[in-house]
């Protein structure tokens, strides 16, 4: 292995190696304590140090960085106490995620880590928006993001190359190639002779560096992030090195060649340096016993006392609790002076009032600058905001959700429009795994809304007409919100911009210009889980949401001798079920119409409520009224049959007279 230190003092050069040498340590420590029992897993770096702690060290304080499974060296070159690193392995309070999450699955905004989570593509993406966050800052920082070669196969790695290219962001992907997915080798993962080779198909600047040279490593990417820094771009860098343990130690290595063993164990990132340093003359043996007894002193004193710690204890409330960032709601009354306007304008006025409110509020989605968006609810917000705020995206959806995730992170909001509630499949995994999941799993708030255009009723087909609420209300982390009418649409809208919780903002299409109303012009709130009486009666209890709210008005404009409460749930997550449990208490009978298909729908989990909590009350069955278990049909004879819409009727009829 040949160094090269030209430039480097003596001092930094054995920072470099004391730095190298103590996540070593640490690991070695750790698998006997694996052995032992008393830490539940671990997936060694041990061979890979050198990339770690290389790129950390070209990395100012307050820059972030995304580690993964095997970057130790990340964790403790940025001095992070070392008993919170083993208390966090040990499932432990003074652990990042206080037991809720294990190994290197956490993040700390206090050092500037974001962790991983199993899924792995997302991190890349987040990195983006965290750098993206910084270009709109003008922090002149970089991001440097961490993946495995595997990984880049996932979609989202492609996606987050491709944004951070077209939108020139200073992130550094940082490819550790170790010659194994799991016990997958290279040759049956990609073609290509080189990852690197993938940045030139997204016009991106790419290198290949000796991950097991710790100073080819550091000066390279201390070049790297120095221009980047002033002159804003991505780079590729593909790391080569191997590890030398299993994916995880109950893998083992036996797929590996014992050649292929035995030739990276002569490049051994400490070995080599530490030879390199005696060699010349920085390094002498009385000094490698000084800094390894200091280290094993370290490791001795920070694990005693991670052990000393007492067990996690169960405390409910706050497991509960900690599932949502703390929302203190804010309301704000607004004027007399009203406009006659549609759904569509209303959620328009209330997206620009929130921007004009909150400068650090970023939109993105797919043709919402210039052209407006393909429903126009932000046409002319460019000239308004500015194209660094109001963002065209490439058709990724997921990386947009995790870029949405990395502005949150770095100090700011994120509005994302789905240009369909359907295409937010292709982002679902984000949404659900890391949105929702984050603040619960380290106390990290996911300051986003996405704007969910949907719903059946304009002749669309399936891949554009879904209401798929019920896929976020399961999730616990996530708020839905699903108004009927422009008045509550826009008080909501800005709510949901508000709170710093991920929030699905639904809104129906068919609605979008149907739908009128006289709204505020100025700005406004409206609190979440909070149900709007529409209709007040004493002989049943309709409930509804969307535009199953305007069906149930229709039919009881045509049913005028029904004695009906009618319920507009405008929230789902929460869900004002006081309101529903106080109207049932006193009808009697409780019918619910929902445009979702029928099984596994918002309809389901309310009657599933009342029969627990309001059984004693009922004077008949709990009725649900939804969609064919169908998906969407095209032609306006099947969509209208498809509809529960004239279902509803003989439903209400039926429950009235049981």
């Amino acid at each position: 292995m040949q160094y090269k230190n030209t430039g480097l003092s003596s001092e930094l050069q054995l920072k470099l190696y004391r730095a190298l040498l103590k996540p070593r340590m640490i690991e070695e420590k750790m698998l006997i304590l694996l052995r032992q029992g008393k830490i539940s897993k671990w997936f060694s770096g041990i061979g890979q140090e050198a990339i770690s702690i290389g790129v950390t060290h070209a990395l100012e304080k307050e820059e972030y960085i995304l580690p993964m499974h095997r970057n130790l060296g990340v964790f403790t070159s940025r001095d992070i106490p070392l008993y919170r690193l083993f208390s966090q392995w040990q499932g432990k309070e003074s652990g990042f995620t206080r037991g809720r999450d294990r190994s290197f699955h956490f993040g700390t905004q206090e050092y500037r880590i974001v962790g991983m989570i199993s899924h792995l593509g997302p991190q890349l993406g987040v990195a983006d928006g965290i750098a993206l966050a910084d270009l709109l800052q003008n922090n002149h920082r970089v991001t440097a993001v961490f993946t495995g070669e595997g990984a880049t196969s996932e979609g989202d790695f492609h996606e987050a190359l491709n944004i951070a290219a077209v939108w020139q962001l200073p992130v550094l992907f940082c490819i550790e190639n170790n010659g194994y997915g799991l016990s997958t080798p290279v040759n049956e993962q990609y073609r290509c002779e080189h990852l690197a080779d993938k940045g030139k198909g997204y016009g991106m600047e790419a290198h290949i560096i000796d991950g097991n040279n710790v100073l080819e490593v550091y000066t390279r990417v201390d070049t790297l992030c120095k221009s980047l820094r002033e002159d804003p771009r991505p780079v590729l860098l593909e790391f080569k090195t191997f590890r030398m343990r299993g994916h995880e130690e109950a893998s083992g290595t036996k797929y590996v060649p014992d050649a292929l063993m035995k030739a990276w164990e002569e490049k051994d990132p400490i070995a080599n340096y530490e030879a390199f340093l005696l060699d010349q003359g920085i390094l002498n043996k009385a000094l490698i016993a000084r800094v390894k007894a200091e280290i094993q002193d370290e490791i001795e004193e920070h694990l005693q006392k991670a052990f000393e710690e007492p067990p996690v204890t169960l405390n409910q409330s706050k497991e509960l609790g900690d599932v949502y960032e703390n929302f203190v709601y804010e309301h704000v009354s607004h004027g007399t002076v009203v406009q006659n306007v549609r759904l569509v304008d209303a959620i328009s006025q209330g997206l620009r009032q929130s921007m004009e409110r909150h400068e650090n509020l970023v939109l993105m989605g797919q043709d919402i600058a210039e052209y407006g968006g393909v429903f126009k609810v932000t046409e002319g917000f460019v000239e308004a905001f500015g194209a660094a705020r109001v963002r065209n995206t490439p058709i990724c959806e997921s990386a947009i959700v995790s870029t949405a995730m990395g502005l949150s992170i770095n100090k700011m909001k994120a509005v994302v429009e789905m240009q369909f509630s359907d295409f937010v499949s292709s982002g679902f995994n984000p949404i659900v795994n890391y949105l929702a999941k984050v603040h619960y799993r380290w106390n990290e708030k996911a300051d986003v809304v996405i704007r969910m255009p949907c719903g059946a009723g304009v002749g669309a087909g399936p891949f554009h007409s879904q209401t798929n609420e019920a896929w976020f209300t399961k999730t616990p982390g996530l708020k839905v919100v699903y108004p009927a009418f422009p008045y509550d649409a826009k008080g909501l809208l800005a709510t949901a911009i508000n709170d710093p919780n991920p929030v699905l903002f639904f809104e129906h299409k068919a609605l979008y210009r149907s739908s009128y109303q006289d709204v505020p012009v100025d700005y406004y709130t409206l609190p979440f889980g909070r149900a709007s009486l529409l209709k007040e009666g004493t002989a049943i209890s309709i409930v509804s949401y969307g535009a199953g709210v305007h069906w149930a008005l229709e039919t009881l404009k045509n049913k005028p001798e029904v004695s009906a409460d009618l319920l507009d749930l405008r929230t789902l997550n929460p869900l004002d079920i006081e309101a529903i449990f106080t109207s049932v208490k006193k009808t009697g009978k409780l019918i619910i119409l929902q445009e979702d298909t029928l099984f596994g729908g918002v309809a389901s989990d309310i009657a599933a409520m009342v029969m627990e909590h309001c059984f004693e009350y009922l004077d008949g069955p709990v009725r649900r009224v939804a969609s064919l278990e169908t998906p969407v049909p095209f032609a306006r004879v099947l969509e209208g049959n498809y509809l529960p819409k004239n279902r509803f009727a003989q439903a209400l009829d039926d429950l009235l007279a049981y």
